[in-house]
């Protein structure tokens, strides 16, 4: 090689720009992470959009169960495991009946309620997760036109409601405004839905040795309470809404208490030894009359009283319901039937429940097996059974708007198996690990996709 060709190949090298390895291999790595990064969380995104608006096209398009479709199930199921939440999409909409039990599938966490929900007019089902030893139909109450659940809250520091929208999928919670309560539970629903009872239970000492409920209402357009009873003993005393909405009666130890909606007492009697007011259905439906249950032996029958005087008025014509712990009246059919829960004792329980016995006792979960829901009809010899539950459901609570319609159609309840929201954990595990193994690969996977491009570009 001459001299002269030696500088021209210099003077050549020198004119290319030189390319600048280390500072392009540092870009070409970052914008391969980021890509990796972008695809992962693109692909988690998507797993969860589906899962938030899957599948759209079914939400009901019901605002209560006097939906002409909505009837009574014969009978429910426990929940599947996986079973989506009541604000889950799609919506359920207005609920038929809400139970709660001890059963596998109805706890959660350290022996929390999961409330059972039922759809109004099919058997879609969901849950809700309530405080340990709630009871639907007690401290977990169905809104008279199924669309809402009231329930006690958790995980909130003082102690509120919790109210959820079935239709909306929302939830919010109310306070009575009682200061120094330890518990808040929801005690009945207005008829117009309009206005929750609340019970408050209250310390008297500060060492939390004997406690006071306080009963308020509340309306839920401004959260404005109402205080209606204050000092009374604790139990879990039923409260029940005239049908126009203007009065209503609960029971305190034997007193049954009958005030306005602004908290002025209209009467006030005692009840006679083995009678209980019959439940949120006392009021008959010319709201002329209330309705006690009497227990005479191992039966139980419904009864009518003044409820100015607390006089007995007579037998309400219904048959008597036997071999129970005790029943409530929901309500009263558009034919004139009662409409009512009976309790089924566990077997060979400790209590006789022949024998005279606190209602909260009777009603205990360790003390009932199951429930039924009953139709009590006028001049029938024996009561028909309506709707049955598995064993370990506890408890039960029916829409009012079902209860005066009589409607009741045959049920498919969930026969096991898992529920949509395990398949949609499922699927983001799964892609979560194929995109973080993906990464990690990501070298091994780019020299594959290059020798297969060049394999194609070959043949």
């Amino acid at each position: 090689m001459t001299a002269r060709l030696r500088e021209a190949l210099r003077t050549a090298a020198a004119d290319v720009p030189a390319y600048e390895v280390y500072e392009r291999a540092l870009a070409t790595a970052r914008r391969s992470r980021l890509r990796a990064a972008g695809a992962t969380a693109a692909a988690l995104a998507l797993v969860a959009l589906a899962g938030a608006v899957l599948p759209l096209v079914r939400t009901p398009a019901v605002d209560s169960a006097a939906d002409a479709q909505a009837a009574l199930p014969d009978r429910v199921g426990v929940p599947p495991f996986g079973s989506l939440h009541a604000t889950d999409r799609p919506r359920l909409g207005p609920a038929s009946v809400i139970f709660t039990g001890q059963a596998p599938g109805l706890m959660w966490g350290d022996e929390g309620s999961i409330v059972a929900v039922v759809g109004a007019d099919t058997d879609r089902y969901r849950i809700i997760k309530g405080e340990r030893e709630a009871q639907a139909g007690e401290d977990i109450v169905l809104s008279p036109d199924g669309r809402r659940v009231a329930f006690r809250s958790v995980g909130f520091a003082r102690p509120r409601v919790e109210i959820v929208d079935l239709v909306a999928g929302r939830s919010r919670t109310v306070a009575s405004g009682v200061s120094g309560t330890v518990m808040a539970e929801p005690a009945a629903w207005s008829p117009d839905g309009r206005a929750l009872v609340v019970r408050d239970t209250v310390p008297t000492s500060p060492e939390r040795s004997d406690y006071r409920e306080v009963l308020s209402i509340v309306w839920l357009d401004g959260n404005r309470p109402t205080r209606l009873a204050d000092g009374h003993e604790r139990g879990a005393s039923p409260v029940a809404f005239a049908p126009d909405g203007a009065r209503l009666a609960f029971q305190t130890g034997r007193t049954v208490t009958v005030t306005d909606l602004d908290g002025r007492r209209l009467s006030a009697f005692s009840l006679a030894p083995d009678t209980e007011l019959a439940g949120k259905g006392a009021w008959s439906s010319d709201g002329r009359t209330l309705t006690v249950a009497r227990r005479d032996g191992g039966s139980w029958s419904l009864r009518r009283i003044d409820p100015a005087t607390g006089r007995d008025l007579g037998a309400t014509d219904t048959p008597a319901v036997s071999g129970v712990t005790a029943i409530r009246l929901l309500g009263w059919a558009a034919d004139g039937s009662a409409r009512v829960v009976a309790y089924q004792p566990v077997p060979h329980a400790p209590a006789a429940f022949d024998a005279p016995l606190d209602m909260d006792q009777r009603l205990a979960s360790l003390n009932v097996g199951t429930v039924r829901v009953l139709a009590l009809h006028r001049g029938a010899d024996s009561p028909t059974t309506l709707l049955t539950a598995p064993e370990d459901v506890v408890g039960i609570d029916v829409c009012d708007d079902l209860v005066r319609s009589g409607r009741t159609r045959h049920a498919s309840p969930p026969g096991g198996g898992v529920g949509p929201r395990f398949w949609y954990w499922v699927a983001l595990i799964t892609v979560l690990v194929a995109g973080i193994a993906a990464y990690r690969n990501r070298g091994g996977l780019a020299l594959w996709l290059h020798n297969r491009r060049v394999r194609r570009a070959r043949r």
